[in-house]
């Protein structure tokens, strides 16, 4: 288990952290900042210097989760981890990552009043970020101290007693293990009444995806397709789904790749799109866009794979993809010469 203790800088989180396992039988302290510290020594300058923050840096996210995995395989217990996370995407992916592992995070939030913190603050920080994350997402999500007028020891001791009774409860995020292999995955794609796509941004990871997932042992590829629309969305589609494209996707470390495909799950009327499931464990957000939004918001490599789904969509004819490009030659329905999008 992991006592995350969130909190703008000056909260006093790595005070009360030192005093937290003192208090909570078989716990070690992990701080990130010791990642962060030694970042430059593993990157270059130049890609250092693209960025203000180090956990704007993906490295930095995976480090904290392989390095906690490793640490609570090692000494086993609990992990209490005083580490400022303001953005929504990032906890999401992290704690996503730590779930994954099935390792179970209490969120705990330093809140002291306004005034104090400013008083204790480093210069040059500014609090809007913390603000407005506490306002929205934080708040919703961690369990909230009001450490006015307490001392590190009394903090511990209330974060402590949130943890033994359950105040601070886990965190509710889907549980995704990682592939360990190629894997066989399925999409849906589903449409609104102006011809635009759904997209979803999941909470378990970093990026906006079409709803689906990974198939399960035995589960046939369309079927995968329409439970997963179900479990993420709350919609149920009554017929099977048609086959837009099937796509290779090789191999890129740390990532295993596999095959994907994608199918067509038609129109949703205006009442379906707003019964859809939001927010929940699994989807962050979601939204229909037009394919020149899509290219702003998907991965270059999904966004192609999405581009020849609705070439496929608009002919009627499946295609087979390797890396997200068509392989051999076939003639335009109704024309001649290879089709191109």
């Amino acid at each position: 288990m992991i006592v995350w203790i969130n909190g703008a800088s000056g909260a006093g989180k790595t005070s009360a952290a030192r005093e937290l396992i003192e208090l909570i039988p078989n716990s070690t302290l992990f701080d990130p900042e010791v990642i962060g510290g030694g970042l430059p020594d593993l990157l270059p300058p130049k890609h250092l210097a693209e960025v203000s923050d180090f956990q704007d840096l993906p490295i930095w996210r995976r480090l904290v989760v392989d390095t906690a995995a490793a640490l609570l395989a090692e000494v086993g217990g609990v992990l209490v981890v005083p580490m400022t996370l303001l953005r929504q995407d990032y906890r999401d992916e992290i704690f996503g990552g730590l779930a994954s592992r099935r390792i179970a995070v209490r969120h705990v939030v330093l809140a002291p009043d306004e005034t104090i913190l400013r008083e204790r603050i480093t210069k040059g920080i500014a609090i809007e970020p913390y603000r407005a994350a506490l306002a929205g997402w934080l708040g919703v999500d961690a369990l909230s101290v009001d450490t006015s007028g307490l001392t590190p020891y009394e903090t511990a001791e209330r974060v402590a007693d949130a943890v033994r009774t359950g105040a601070a409860s886990v965190c509710d995020i889907v549980q995704t293990p990682e592939p360990t292999a190629e894997t066989l995955a399925s999409g849906v794609l589903l449409f609104d009444e102006h011809d635009r796509v759904l997209l979803v941004d999941p909470t378990y990871k970093a990026g906006w995806e079409f709803p689906g997932g990974v198939v399960e042992p035995g589960e046939a590829p369309a079927r995968a397709g329409v439970r997963e629309v179900a479990e993420e969305t709350g919609i149920h589609l009554t017929e099977a789904p048609r086959l837009l494209v099937v796509d290779w996707e090789p191999p890129v470390p740390p990532g295993y790749g596999g095959m994907r495909f994608l199918f067509d799950g038609g129109h949703l009327d205006g009442d379906e799109a707003r019964r859809m499931l939001l927010p929940g464990p699994e989807l962050r957000d979601c939204r229909f866009v037009t394919e020149e939004e899509a290219a702003r918001l998907l991965p270059p490599v999904r966004y192609e794979r999405l581009r020849w789904a609705l070439r496929a969509r608009e002919r009627g004819v499946p295609l087979y993809l390797e890396a997200s490009v068509p392989v051999g030659r076939r003639e335009v329905p109704g024309g001649s010469g290879p089709e191109s999008p």
